[in-house]
């Protein structure tokens, strides 16, 4: 599709995109930031620290540090939610795009207020899913306080749009989805079937080359279910004795010891490894990806795996179940259900031909539909769109 550009007498588009932890857009906005700059002049805020300063930004990109802070911090999120004012009312940014809860919450409001006329949000999943009583009625009603502050909202799926739109948050005429889902897509050139990282990454964890290799990486935590992954491995890991499980990221919830106990008798095939700043050599060296995820806005690391010709088995729940097409590029399973996974990570293990399968299925899905160029040539024509309508 032919890009529409604007106007060479119109004034350059002013955006300026707002997170919460300069790791966000490390993970998922390089590649649009880039893109960016050449249509825009684009600010990014985020809780900068001195060593963020060395990290190889893309060029003409200006950083603002504003920190803000994950959990409700009542003083903390006022200062912040001021200093985002004074920036909008400074600069006059034509469009202001969030991306997470927090953030969302304190941009939109802080745009709102600006009067900048142009306000975005990008929901990546939903906290309250998980929680109950008093603090699943204040996040959800957050949420939906965003969506009222935004003027145009995008969610990372189809089936999380379905979702909001379900609950109420958000409202179909307001709301879109970029392609065919996912914040920034895959890097097909990075995540990719690489045989010399299967090697060095098998071998640094003393795994033997034709072991059968469960890979979960990610946060580690309750909502990730990954004490789920270690019982389900516990029995499959006593029927097959080549099996490994791989388990790469933050340990957030203090896990490690309760997942050691998860697994029983097969301790010494788990491989805990903290977080690493090359996922696709450990995407190479899997067998399966797992996401036993209790939510997820899109299954991000399973179209990575999938770059990478691996098969994923994935809970059964918005998000996830637009990256995984169930028996053609992966299996499903009801999240929480320790024994439903084992069956899922049991046949794969036993069966070969299928995981190729399976793999190669993947791997054509993520080329063809998330590769990181078709979504952020969305990304660019959506803003295209909605700049159009600014008034100079």
């Amino acid at each position: 599709m032919k890009r529409r550009h604007m106007q060479a007498d119109r004034r350059r588009a002013r955006i300026c995109i707002v997170v919460a932890a300069p790791l966000t857009l490390k993970a998922f906005m390089l590649g649009h930031l880039e893109a960016m700059a050449r249509i825009a002049e684009v600010s990014v805020v985020a809780d900068f620290t001195p060593d963020d300063a060395s990290f190889p930004w893309p060029a003409k990109i200006t950083r603002v540090a504003i920190p803000v802070a994950r959990p409700i911090a009542p003083w903390a999120d006022l200062l912040a939610l001021l200093a985002l004012y004074r920036l909008f009312r400074v600069e006059r940014y034509d469009l202001v795009h969030s991306i997470t809860p927090k953030a969302g919450l304190l941009a939109m409001l802080a745009a709102w207020l600006a009067r900048v006329s142009l306000r975005l949000h990008s929901f990546t999943g939903q906290v309250w899913v998980t929680r109950a009583g008093l603090m699943r009625t204040l996040l959800k009603s957050s949420d939906k306080l965003v969506a009222r502050l935004a003027t145009h909202v995008l969610a990372d799926s189809t089936s999380q749009r379905e979702f909001l739109i379900a609950q109420g948050i958000v409202s179909t005429s307001k709301s879109a989805v970029l392609a065919q889902g996912s914040i920034c897509g895959v890097d097909t050139a990075r995540f990719r079937p690489d045989a010399a990282a299967r090697e060095r990454i098998r071998h640094s964890q003393g795994i033997p080359a034709n072991a059968v290799v469960f890979l979960y990486l990610g946060r580690i935590n309750r909502d990730k279910g990954v004490l789920e992954l270690a019982q389900a491995f516990a029995e499959v890991g006593a029927r097959h004795p080549n099996t490994h499980l791989l388990l790469v990221g933050p340990d957030e919830d203090n896990l490690h010891a309760g997942l050691n106990a998860a697994v029983a008798s097969c301790a010494a095939r788990l491989h805990l490894v903290g977080l690493t700043a090359r996922p696709q050599e450990y995407f190479a060296a899997a067998a399966v990806f797992c996401l036993p995820s209790y939510r997820e806005g899109f299954g991000t690391t399973i179209i990575e795996a999938a770059a990478a010709g691996s098969p994923a088995i994935g809970s059964r729940i918005y998000g996830v179940t637009d990256a995984i097409v169930e028996g053609e590029t992966g299996l499903l399973f009801e999240a929480g259900n320790a024994r439903q996974l084992a069956q899922s990570m049991g046949t794969l293990a036993g069966d070969a031909s299928l995981r190729s399968r399976l793999g190669q299925k993947a791997r054509e899905r993520a080329l063809r539909d998330f590769s990181a160029a078709i979504v952020t040539t969305a990304l660019l024509e959506y803003y295209e769109t909605l700049l159009a309508q600014r008034t100079d």
